[in-house]
């Protein structure tokens, strides 16, 4: 038997202003099965999760340059 699908979350690259989405909404509107298309507002949530984790790579990136002397 073959899994069912019932839908696709999409993430866009970054964040872009609601007038210059409508054309990718209006896309994917277009596409065979799609019922509704729904654009989600970035937040503030959204940029503090991205600054740490962006702090916590560069964290990661300097421990591999300087290198670990423990090891």
């Amino acid at each position: 038997m073959t899994t069912r699908l019932k839908g696709f979350t999409v993430a866009l690259e970054k964040d872009i202003r609601e007038d210059d989405a409508e054309s990718i909404k209006s896309a994917i509107e277009s596409l065979r099965f799609v019922e509704a298309v729904e654009p989600v507002e970035a937040t503030p949530e959204d940029w503090i999760v991205t600054t740490r984790v962006r702090r916590e790579l560069l964290r990661k990136i300097l421990e591999v340059v300087e290198g670990d002397d423990n090891v």
